[in-house]
């Protein structure tokens, strides 16, 4: 069975200008917080979230961090060449790998002023004691650029954060800042990687973690690399039809094992943290049945499965023998996975996110999770001047 034929335009609403958040709050967990349970919207601020926990619960972070990807070089005529990091190509399309490289390295891009950059043009950059130069390998919708620099012993992650710019999503009508480098960036970013924040986790504050590690609720941390793609939006009329974007992602072997262990509900903080726990189940579901299966999960994977499946549970914990027995610290794969109305959902009871932009594919996992409530929740969030999207606020939403 492919990904169910949901019509697309069934998952909209109108959304002004006005409700999109361009700047973040001075507190982060200043933030309004909807809670959706049993039917019921209520609300709160983010900051009571630890006391309104009503069970011990298994918290699940993502715990990249976003690069500044958006790199601005000067032509010798003045014309600007913006370029915006995508992916990873040479000498590693692993972007832990990428993050680390010394000296050059390869990029598929988007190009702003593409027309204007010959392809044996070389741009020079020279900031705060590197020089870097770029040189188009390839145009196209997405050209290939060559970055090489020097020191050479600078690692890429570095290079990038010393002359890059922060990405802040299309939706924000301003031009990134110093302080964004902070506040598009959760306090618990370790991995560097993403071209786009986990915004969910941008609420949490140190003293909202510590409430929730003193009320007894376990926290975890997964990787996934959140990729420009999240913000395509859905042009085909159905979505089966929608050209679902792939992001990297990574388990450490304690996790798993937690996960396999764990009794408490699972709330997934944020829709990356969903989609990594969710393509984690299916990965332990392709090796039970081919040993050799590769971590790559099509985004029709989990509707071709036959019922029943295995509990999250007793996947983990086979996923947990297998890497003990193969001596693995570490899994690392990619997903394509595409989570809409009738997918059944196998890790999360619970997820905290954002309000997302119309017809996104974020909107359509957050409807999947909470059926044709989320009318009632995005009604209500408008109606009572929540902010949206990413510098916006926040929700707690829980499955009947």
């Amino acid at each position: 069975m492919p990904v169910p034929n949901v019509q697309t335009r069934l998952y909209t609403y109108n959304l002004s200008e006005s409700r999109i958040a361009s700047e973040p709050l001075q507190n982060r967990d200043a933030s309004k917080l909807l809670i959706y349970q049993a039917g019921k919207i209520n609300e709160y601020r983010f900051s009571e979230l630890p006391s309104l926990l009503s069970e011990q619960y298994c918290l699940v972070f993502n715990n990249t961090r976003v690069i500044s990807a958006r790199l601005k070089f000067l032509r010798s005529t003045g014309a600007t060449i913006e370029i915006f990091l995508l992916e990873p190509v040479l000498p590693s399309p692993v972007v832990a790998l990428a993050m680390q490289q010394k000296g050059h390295c390869v990029w598929r891009c988007l190009v702003g002023n593409l027309k204007k950059w010959t392809g044996d043009e070389e741009l020079i950059l020279e900031q705060g004691g590197l020089q870097v130069k770029a040189r188009l390998l390839e145009k196209g919708a997405n050209p290939l650029v060559k970055f090489e620099w020097e020191p050479e012993e600078t690692p890429f992650c570095q290079v990038i954060e010393n002359i890059g710019f922060v990405p802040l999503p299309p939706y924000i009508k301003r031009q990134a800042i110093e302080s964004d480098k902070v506040t598009y960036q959760t306090v618990y970013a370790k991995v560097e990687g993403a071209v786009a924040a986990p915004t969910a986790g941008l609420h949490f504050t140190k003293n909202v973690l510590e409430d929730l590690d003193k009320q007894g609720h376990n926290r975890l941390e997964t990787t996934l690399h959140v990729s420009a793609g999240t913000f395509l939006p859905m042009k085909a009329e159905l979505a089966s039809d929608h050209n679902m974007h792939v992001e990297q992602l990574s388990f450490s072997q304690p996790l798993i094992q937690q996960l396999a262990s764990e009794n408490k509900p699972v709330i997934a903080i944020g829709t990356t943290s969903m989609r990594a726990l969710e393509s984690l189940y299916w990965f332990g579901i392709k090796l039970m049945k081919n040993p050799n299966a590769v971590f790559y999960i099509e985004k029709e994977f989990a509707y071709e499965q036959a019922e029943p499946n295995p509990t999250s549970n007793e996947v983990f914990a086979w996923l947990y023998d297998w890497m003990l027995h193969n001596e693995m610290e570490e899994i690392q794969g990619e997903t394509q996975i595409f989570i809409v109305p009738g997918y059944d959902f196998k890790v999360c009871t619970g997820l905290i996110t954002n309000f997302h932009q119309p017809d996104s594919t974020l909107l359509m996992l957050v409807a999947a999770f909470v059926g044709e409530d989320w009318k009632r929740i995005y009604e209500f969030a408008l109606n009572n001047h929540f902010r949206f999207l990413s510098y916006g606020d926040s929700s707690l939403l829980f499955r009947g």
